[in-house]
């Protein structure tokens, strides 16, 4: 029997050997695994690049994705969205939305039409800032803050200026039909995506959502070895699809986007 000597502080059990991990340990080997993913991971594969059962895999992915820390995506996983608020970013510090925020109110207030901020996540993009108005257009991705790359303005621009991105999604080949509109060939999409890049600007008409149309520009901010940048978001607005000039649209977006640009670089070089 062990004795516990006066003034002497019991072990911590944290000082004991652990043996076998425990649900911390594998929880952590699964967010691991899913890092930096782009493409959803299957279930099988977390298991063999985390070396646990499938049954104790899905039961932990089950908590992480209740808790936000992963995603489902179709039949895959993803990171979840409270694990990239907790990665965080330049991007996504306060000092950049303090920067950005301002050009995204006047840009609402030029246009009175739904202002949207993406960036990419796994093979989607994310809205992380979205300002609207009364009679704002409705549109599919209001629940959830994410939409296709393919078929909205700001993923066409994602796509047009990350080449990694671009390659990774491309080589899917084939892309879901949600209009009538919808680019869904190989060959479409990279000419638009062509277009895009030449002109700065990408536009979607009736692509996502029948009766909206968009139009997005890149944001870029500072990277080594690039006197230009790289993009770090898209910016853009979503309108109704007839009534509304998107070539008017378009030159607003443009020198938000340019605007929001310059700010996030003078923001890196005060630091």
């Amino acid at each position: 029997m062990l004795t516990q000597t006066a003034g002497q502080e019991p072990p911590l059990a944290d000082d004991r050997p652990v043996s076998h991990p425990g649900s911390l340990e594998r929880g952590i080997d699964i967010l691991l695994a899913l890092s930096g993913a782009r493409q959803p991971v299957s279930l099988a594969q977390l298991c063999r690049s985390t070396g646990l059962p499938k049954s104790t895999a899905h039961r932990i992915l089950g908590v992480l994705c209740g808790r936000g820390l992963a995603r489902r995506a179709g039949t895959g996983y993803l990171p979840g969205d409270l694990l990239e608020v907790l990665a965080g970013g330049p991007e996504r510090g306060p000092g950049a939305r303090r920067a950005v925020l301002p050009y995204l109110l006047y840009l609402y207030e030029t246009t009175r039409q739904t202002v949207n901020l993406a960036m990419p996540s796994g093979l989607e993009a994310r809205y992380v800032e979205r300002l609207y108005g009364h009679d704002r257009v409705a549109s599919p991705s209001d629940a959830t803050d994410r939409a296709p790359l393919h078929c909205t303005a700001t993923g066409k621009t994602l796509l047009a200026f990350d080449a990694g991105l671009r390659q990774e999604f491309l080589a899917r080949g084939a892309f879901e039909r949600l209009t009538g509109r919808t680019i869904t060939t190989l060959a479409g999409l990279e000419r638009e995506l062509a277009q895009v890049r030449r002109h700065g600007v990408a536009y979607a008409r009736e692509e996502f959502a029948e009766g909206v149309s968009c139009v997005a520009a890149p944001v870029f901010g500072p990277a080594f070895g690039s006197p230009g940048g790289r993009i770090r978001m898209a910016v853009g607005v979503a309108a109704p699809a007839y009534g509304v000039p998107l070539g008017r649209l378009a030159i607003a977006v443009r020198g938000a986007a340019q605007a929001i640009s310059a700010a996030l670089l003078g923001e890196q070089t005060s630091r």
